[in-house]
C-alpha cells in the first residue's frame, strides 16, 4: 500500500522544518513519521525527497544522521538524482570516519582492547566521557554509512563526476589501519575502474588484448567477463563460462556456478587473487596488464556482480599487434609461487 497521498512530503518537510528549527523534540517526532512511512511512499515522492534530506543531512544530529544517510541512498535506489544527493551523503561519511579515527586513536590509547562492535556491546558509559560523543557515535554509525556510500557509488555518473572520493577513501583506510576492520564493501566501490584500459597477455599464445573496464567490483567478476571477451570469441583456448554467468557478472540479479579458466597474473609475477579487486592488478606504462596463465588448479566460485546494483562492463577492443605482445611479454615476470 502507498504512504497516504501528501503524508510522506509533509513528514518531510515537517522534519526538515524542525531541524532547520533546531527543534529537538519536533524533530524527534517528525523523524519517527518519516521512518515510518518511507516503505510505504511513492516512487515520485521519494524522488523528491532524496535531495531535499540530502541538503539538511549536515544539520541533522549524530545519532539519526547515519540513518538519514540510509534514507538518501534508499531514495536513489528509487530514483532520486545520485548527483544531486550525493556531495553531502559523502561529506557527511567523510566526516564519521575521520571522528571514527579518533574514537580508534582514543580507545587504543585507554588501553580498552579490541574495538568493540558497531551496535554498542564493549562500550559502557564511561567511554562516552572518556573518548568523546561525538566520536563513539561516528564508530557505532559507520556500517549505516557505508550502506548509503556504496548506493550512490553504484551509479557511474557518480564514480566519475563526484569529487571526494579520494579522500573518503583515505579516510576508509585510516580507519581500517586503526581498527582491523577493512570496510570491504566501501573500500572496494571506491576503487572501482570507470571505462580504464586494461592489457591481457595470454602466456601460451603469446598473443594480447585490450579491453576497457567498467563498474567490475572483484576479480571473481573481473575473471568471469574475461574469459567471456577472449575464450567466448575464440581468440584464447580455455573454458568460457555460460551465458547464464556471464550475464549475472554484467546486469543480471543473481549467482549461478563457474569454473575458473585463467591463473590471473600481474607484470611483476605475483598472483592476482580473485578475490581483490582490478584496481590491485599492477600498471605498465600507465595500463593494468594482466597475464593469463592456465589454471594452476580447479577453481570453482558463484559468477555475479559483487556490488548488485551496479553494471559490470569488460568491452573487447582490439588484438595487439604481434611484436607490440612479445615486447610486453619480454618484461613479465615468470609467476611466483
Amino acid at each position: 500500500m502507498i504512504f497516504g497521498r501528501g503524508r510522506f512530503p509533509a513528514a518531510v518537510g515537517a522534519f526538515e522544518a524542525a531541524v532547520q528549527a533546531q527543534d529537538a523534540d519536533a524533530a524527534e517526532r517528525s523523524f519517527a513519521r518519516l521512518t515510518r512511512g518511507f516503505d510505504k511512499a511513492a516512487d515520485a515522492d521519494l524522488r523528491a525527497a532524496g535531495p531535499r534530506l540530502a541538503a539538511l543531512l549536515g544539520q541533522v544530529p549524530p545519532g539519526p544522521r547515519a540513518v538519514v544517510a540510509v534514507l538518501i541512498g534508499a531514495c536513489v535506489e528509487r530514483g532520486a538524482d545520485p548527483l544531486a544527493c550525493t556531495p553531502a551523503l559523502f561529506a557527511s561519511a567523510l566526516d564519521a570516519f575521520e571522528h571514527a579515527a579518533v574514537f580508534c586513536e582514543r580507545w587504543a590509547a585507554a588501553g580498552r582492547g579490541e574495538v568493540p562492535d558497531h551496535e554498542g556491546a564493549g562500550l559502557d558509559e564511561a567511554d562516552f566521557e572518556r573518548i568523546g560523543f561525538e566520536p563513539v557515535m561516528a564508530w557505532q554509525a559507520l556500517p549505516q554509512f557505508e550502506m548509503a556510500c556504496v548506493a550512490m557509488l553504484n551509479s557511474p555518473q557518480v564514480r566519475r563526476e563526484v569529487r571526494g572520493c579520494e579522500g573518503l577513501a583515505a579516510a576508509v583506510g585510516r580507519v581500517a589501519d586503526l581498527s582491523g576492520e577493512p570496510f570491504k564493501c566501501l573500500a572496494y566501490a571506491l576503487a572501482v575502474l570507470d571505462d580504464e584500459q586494461l592489457i591481457a597477455l595470454d602466456r601460451v599464445s603469446g598473443a594480447g588484448f585490450a579491453l576497457r573496464v567498467s563498474g567490475v567490483g572483484d576479480n571473481f567478476q573481473l575473471h568471469t567477463l574475461l574469459a567471456d571477451a577472449l575464450i567466448g570469441r575464440g581468440l584464447v583456448e580455455g573454458q568460457a563460462p555460460s551465458a547464464q554467468a556471464v550475464a549475472c557478472c554484467r546486469d543480471q540479479p543473481g549467482m549461478v556456478p563457474t569454473t575458473g579458466s585463467f591463473n590471473l597474473v600481474g607484470a611483476d609475477g605475483e598472483w592476482i587473487w580473485n578475490e581483490g579487486k582490478p584496481a590491485d592488478i599492477p600498471v605498465v606504462d600507465g595500463v593494468r596488464l594482466v597475464v593469463l596463465d592456465p589454471p594452476a588448479y580447479r577453481r570453482n566460485w558463484p559468477a555475479g556482480r559483487f556490488f548488485p546494483g551496479m553494471t559490470g562492463e569488460l568491452v573487447y577492443d582490439h588484438a595487439l599487434a604481434p611484436e607490440e605482445s612479445a615486447a610486453l611479454l619480454a618484461r613479465v615476470a615468470e609467476p611466483i609461487g
